[in-house]
């Protein structure tokens, strides 16, 4: 829907597909009986026939989302100054979206899982359903598309794209190369929602950040500041230390300013929690036997909530041990194993080689490893879905961690060879980018010709020799073939974020840990930033069916990895130094040893002093909610008052309020 012209545009923003009939239609088919109890919930359908199968596009009028809205409680941001469930009488008093929309993508795509499920039987008696020859009984008060769903004549449901929005997007984002970091953020909320415009608002800020870094590194590494070199490094280490740690907290401010823009109300609480569009993502999912059997008495009632808490803690710190302890001794001899034979061998070719060999075997092992917590994740009692998401983050980042570091790491500290040392992190940074725009770019390419290939293939054997190619003509049923914009691991918790957040966690990493080795990282980090921005913008609209939107106020668990990141740096960068400097490996006290030890505790201070400095939000947002707050309090003692005084006047907007002020004053 496009609210901004005062026009409605009918979108199609959803497609079910379905059988394509082979006979006849006939009484009772499902098919029909389908289309028409959308249409019943005031949707509308578009029929469209492919090779092997049917695509019903599905729209929903913006009369009918709000009434879904409305059924819903979705609370949103009012002009009251607090968020309110939807009511479709006072529509003109909730806040637009910026794009002009009255709902979000996020909230549209609610409205539509809440029509199409909430088809049922309301005919008092089982209905019986007819296809291609087979019956099935559609009981009464089921839904009907789940029971098509469990039998399989919903083959998938998946959003479609807008191609007057994507044509937009594409222009002015994914092939937009001149501009380097600039994005239309705002338009890549609206269109793919919060989680995916969050990303690509941190991916922006963090190029356009390394932009500095990436200069200064490449004078670092390229010139020769003669008997001033040994001063170099050391300066670098505390520049680029101070950078990531502003960086952080600077992108907090611009999370905070993003959320107040796109009217999305984040209340974290003391477990970090989110409250998102009316939905507690901190609730605690307990039983609902404890909640019954809970006594009056204090002791009684909080005995089954601590046991059960600390029963939780227990399972997930069970399952954490469990995977460090594969990490230690699994991962970790494999991984000093191939350091040891890397240093060994000599040719740099055969190194070359070793090393994408390595690389190949590890990513195979590690996803393997990243499935199995995915297993453990799933017996763990985790508070919400975030919660859940979160600690398979931090497992998966551990695996990912020991894979990419520890042979660094072998190398940097054990054998002390930095000429060795830069020669891997080259050869790593150029391989994993290689590597991941391969699998970016072609993979998903490479699925949807195949499952081309296989459609028409089929239709060949139908309809038998012809001399005519057989084309795919709809442009639902491409979208249908195009892969989904999944996690390699745990597609229920996670989405292809997932892969593209923890690429970019690992390159922080390999450029900050090692920074004083290799300076000119940073450079090659900032050029393969900016290809990665209309890379993936390009994924995302070309070659991927539109993404499942998804809820997020944040990166989530991934900001508390980058932080863990740069305290690493710290600690690994003042090692490097004192191996530069103590190349005899005596460990002796020196001045310059000293003096090493005494800047690691100083950054490492101000690192977490820059946390208490720099605010976390912009004074223009505090204000805002300040006077938001002001303004509910407000309205609520005066409708307090007019309840108590036994009057029933309508809740009025502050524009109203001010209007009926004005005329009291002139009359």
């Amino acid at each position: 829907m496009d609210g901004s012209n005062g026009e409605e545009r009918i979108v199609h923003e959803v497609a079910l597909v379905v059988p394509k009939r082979t006979r006849e239609e006939e009484e009772g088919d499902c098919v029909e009986v389908l289309v028409t109890e959308l249409k019943k919930r005031g949707m509308v359908v578009d029929r469209v026939v492919g090779l092997a199968d049917e695509f019903l596009k599905v729209a929903a009028p913006l009369e009918t989302l709000e009434s879904a809205a409305a059924e819903l409680h979705i609370r949103k941001p009012t002009r009251l100054g607090m968020d309110l469930p939807f009511e479709m009488q006072g529509s003109e008093a909730f806040i637009q979206q910026p794009d002009g929309s009255l709902f979000s993508w996020f909230e549209r795509f609610r409205c539509y899982q809440h029509l199409l499920y909430g088809i049922v039987n309301c005919y008092g008696h089982d209905v019986t359903l007819k296809l291609d020859g087979r019956e099935l009984c559609w009981a009464a008060g089921e839904s009907l598309v789940r029971k098509l769903e469990s039998e399989g004549v919903i083959k998938q449901m998946f959003p479609l794209h807008d191609e007057l929005k994507r044509k937009e997007l594409l222009p002015t984002w994914a092939l937009n190369w001149w501009n380097f970091t600039n994005q239309p953020i705002d338009k890549i909320y609206s269109y793919f929602g919060a989680k995916i415009g969050v990303y690509f608002s941190f991916l922006g800020m963090y190029t356009q950040w390394l932009l500095f870094p990436a200069l200064l590194g490449f004078i670092v590494q390229m010139v020769d500041f003669g008997s001033l070199q040994f001063l170099v490094l050391p300066s670098f280490f505390v520049i680029t230390t101070l950078w990531a740690a502003l960086f952080l907290q600077f992108w907090k401010r611009k999370n905070a300013a993003l959320l107040a823009r796109w009217q999305i109300n984040c209340l974290v609480g003391p477990s970090q929690g989110y409250r998102f569009l009316g939905m507690e993502w901190s609730s605690l999912p307990f039983p609902k036997e404890l909640v019954r059997n809970l006594g009056d008495e204090k002791f009684k009632e909080k005995e089954p909530y601590q046991r059960y808490e600390w029963f939780a803690y227990r399972k997930r710190f069970r399952n954490d041990v469990l995977v460090f302890i594969s990490i230690i001794c699994l991962q970790l001899p494999f991984e000093l194993a191939f350091a040891h034979t890397y240093e060994m061998i000599t040719s740099n070719t055969a190194k070359f080689v070793l090393l994408a060999i390595y690389l190949l075997i590890i990513q195979y092992l590690t996803r393997l490893g990243a499935k199995v917590s995915v297993k453990l994740i799933n017996r763990e009692v985790n508070e919400s879905v975030e919660y859940r998401a979160n600690s398979l983050i931090y497992k998966v980042f551990g695996l990912y961690f020991m894979q990419t570091y520890i042979g660094i790491f072998y190398h940097a500290l054990l054998h002390r060879n930095f000429m060795t040392l830069r020669q891997l992190l080259l050869q790593r940074l150029i391989i994993s980018q290689v590597f991941w725009t391969l699998m970016d770019g072609s993979l998903p390419y490479l699925k949807y010709s195949y499952r081309k290939f296989r459609a028409r293939k089929k239709k060949r054997n139908e309809v038998g020799p012809s001399t005519g190619k057989i084309q795919i003509s709809s442009r639902v049923e491409k979208e249908y073939f195009k892969p989904t914009y999944s996690a390699s691991i745990g597609v229920e918790l996670e989405d292809g974020l997932f892969d593209d957040s923890l690429k970019l966690a690992l390159q922080f990493g390999m450029i900050m840990m090692f920074a004083c080795a290799f300076p000119l990282a940073f450079t090659l980090a900032a050029v393969s930033n900016i290809m990665e921005i209309r890379t993936t913008a390009l994924k995302l609209l070309v070659t991927l069916q539109r993404p499942s939107p998804r809820a997020a106020a944040t990166i989530g668990a991934w900001l508390n990895i980058w932080q863990f990141l740069v305290v690493m740096s710290i600690c690994t960068n003042s090692a490097l130094l004192v191996c530069l400097y103590d190349k005899e490996g005596k460990w002796k006290m020196e001045p310059g040893l000293a003096a090493i030890l005494i800047m690691e505790h100083i950054l490492l201070l101000l690192k977490f002093g820059l946390s208490r400095l720099v605010p976390e939000e912009p004074a223009w947002v505090r204000a805002n909610r300040l006077k938001n707050v002001t303004q509910a309090q407000d309205m609520y003692s005066k409708q307090l008052l007019r309840s108590s005084s036994g009057e029933s006047t309508p809740m009025v907007t502050p524009e109203q309020e001010q209007k009926q002020q004005q005329e009291l004053k002139q009359s």
